[in-house]
């Protein structure tokens, strides 16, 4: 199979993968920097980090490459709307809603020009995401990792979303190979989103605990726990994922109401912020998709992508 140039809005990128939004600071500059290099589209994943520090990751990426950098923030977050500004600010490329989006985001969108690409799990959202002015989707199914919006497989959705919609349709959920890239293009899709593979990269701000955690994974090390945003979340079974299921979390001492609505089970922006800190391995959510089994060495993001193009080719 030979890849054809993605077309988003005003932009073309010239290999159609987009590297997922991984937060709390795992989707940082060097890694969005990296895929960008190699044609496809970086992303910073912008939840989690004050209006500073957003700003001071996407001026780095800027600094590291000439390629096309976006920011992913969580609709979730009580500060989604000043991190979207500020990223349009900050001349940001695209921008990704996850786990829900708004009215407002698409006008900023259209006023600067820049365009806002959300996260979908079915046709209907689909749809209502073009009425009001996507300029592509992400159709993310079960297969992903982290927080989930449905419980049905990526290449079901899909070629539903893709019959309805005019703009571009990206598939996300369960990309670790070229193959997978192959597969879902043949199932309707203009591009793909990876993230749990560059979540294994050299430039993945990850601690080493947390990239070897997705080396030695098997299938059945693959759970769902119930995440405080009122969402499941799919990760690798861990010290930490022990403790939510057996509601022994560490209690919250200071919220910070970083959430719009929150069970305060356990806090999630410290558990996901210990994925990229090695000394508090135990104290981390690991997320990652459902089959990063596949995923067998960490490689520096040349070397994933080189692979992923010439198992494109073959498949």
């Amino acid at each position: 199979m030979q890849l054809k140039e993605l077309k988003i809005g005003n932009i073309v990128i010239p290999v159609p993968i987009i590297q997922g939004g991984m937060a709390i600071r795992i989707s940082t500059a060097p890694l969005a920097a990296a895929v960008a290099n190699e044609g496809g589209i970086g992303i910073i994943a912008g939840t989690g980090m004050s209006l500073d520090e957003l700003r001071s990751e996407i001026r780095k990426a800027k600094e590291m490459t000439k390629g096309i950098v976006g920011v992913n923030v969580l609709f979730a977050v009580r500060e989604f709307a000043n991190l979207v500004k500020t990223a349009i600010q900050e001349g940001i490329d695209l921008v990704v809603s996850g786990a829900g989006f708004s009215r407002d985001m698409f006008a900023w969108g259209k006023e600067s020009g820049i365009p806002i690409v959300p996260i979908v799990s079915s046709a209907k959202l689909a749809i209502l995401a073009e009425k009001l002015g996507a300029s592509a989707v992400i159709v993310e199914g079960k297969e992903a990792g982290g927080h989930l919006g449905t419980d049905r497989s990526m290449r079901e959705i899909l070629p539903e979303v893709r019959q309805v919609v005019k703009i571009p349709v990206i598939g996300a959920g369960g990309v670790i190979d070229g193959k997978d890239i192959a597969d879902v293009m043949r199932h309707g899709a203009n591009g793909v989103q990876m993230g749990t593979r560059f979540a294994a990269s050299s430039e993945s701000n990850a601690s080493d605990h947390f990239k070897h955690l997705y080396v030695k994974a098997q299938k059945e090390d693959i759970i769902l726990v119930k995440s405080p945003v009122g969402l499941p979340g799919q990760g690798i079974r861990n010290h930490f994922f022990n403790l939510i299921e057996g509601g022994n979390t560490p209690k919250i001492e200071t919220c910070v109401k970083c959430l719009k609505r929150c069970s305060h089970s356990f806090c999630i922006m410290d558990a996901l912020k210990n994925s990229c800190k090695s000394g508090d391995s135990d104290k981390a959510l690991v997320f990652s998709g459902e089959y990063v089994h596949k995923i067998k060495e960490i490689l520096p993001v040349k070397t994933i992508f080189k692979k992923l193009l010439n198992d494109v080719k073959n498949a």
